[in-house]
């Protein structure tokens, strides 16, 4: 678990380490709303929230990552003062999605 304060730097850094269609799992900490970071390319991600409001953002760049992950975390995470981070591995969309966490 991450504190919020420190949730975009460590965010970032791990984005920048992720090997190519491998993804991010970021929830809050109940664990009930989750917004995944998927790597498609170099320097291409596909964005996928799913909690107050489901939206899936195609071909988002590096440096546009910041600012989305920025607006994401108030309207998903607006009371949360810890979020947690899982490095899940290779994307697949069937699967991932359906990956069931212990809600609190």
């Amino acid at each position: 678990m991450i504190d919020k304060t420190n949730i975009i730097p460590a965010v970032m850094e791990r984005l920048q380490a992720l090997p190519t269609e491998h993804y991010l799992d970021v929830r809050t900490y109940k664990r009930n709303r989750y917004v995944f970071f998927v790597k498609k390319g170099e320097d291409d991600f596909l964005v996928i929230e799913n909690g107050y409001f489901q939206e899936r953002f195609e071909k988002v760049p590096m440096k546009k990552i910041k600012k989305l992950f920025k607006t994401i975390l108030k309207k998903e995470f607006p009371r949360s003062t810890k979020i947690r981070v899982y490095n899940m591995g290779e994307y697949n969309e069937e699967t991932a999605e359906n990956t069931r966490r212990k809600v609190l």
